[in-house]
């Protein structure tokens, strides 16, 4: 099981670096697929392998994209609110430790509200410190808003995709 969590990861990171870091769509837009590598852990991951997974995949992005570990402190932020976003989403405790999160074990809403939080508390936390000011509050609101989007659609695709391999 973990061997397709490492492989994943390691796809995910891979994709992102050769391919999506060069897609820019009107030089705003630009999907973060990567995230779905923590998105899609078991939900009782413990704290320090969310957390160093975390760690580990933004610092790559960073050290691809000469961004000075803003993906690793976003994707560290993101992974840290994990447990929260996951007991708000579902609401209840859930018993099966291995369960990951999909649409069979949160409903489509439910994961659909679970993706775009995650991936909204991710790219608050990038944008604003690649902006480091809050004179163009309006300009990184948008991009936030935007690249959510865009993100979001691309991990629920995605999640849908690999689904049933994780399962297996």
């Amino acid at each position: 099981m973990y061997i397709r969590y490492i492989l994943l990861f390691i796809i995910l990171i891979l994709v992102q670096i050769l391919l999506l870091n060069n897609i820019w769509v009107s030089g705003y837009l630009n999907p973060q697929l990567y995230l779905l590598a923590i998105l899609m852990l078991p939900l009782y991951t413990p704290g320090w392998v969310l957390l160093g997974s975390a760690f580990l995949l933004g610092l790559i992005n960073d050290m691809f994209t000469d961004s000075l570990a803003i993906h690793a402190a976003a994707t560290v932020f993101m992974a840290f609110c994990r447990p929260a976003v996951i007991r708000l989403v579902l609401g209840k405790i859930y018993d099966n430790e291995t369960e990951i999160p999909s649409f069979s074990a949160f409903g489509g809403f439910s994961l659909v509200i679970y993706v775009v939080l995650m991936v909204l508390s991710h790219h608050t936390v990038l944008f604003f410190l690649e902006i480091f000011r809050l004179n163009e509050l309006g300009q990184t609101l948008w991009r936030i808003i935007l690249n959510s989007a865009l993100t979001s659609l691309f991990v629920i695709i995605f999640f849908a995709l690999l689904e049933r391999n994780l399962r297996k």
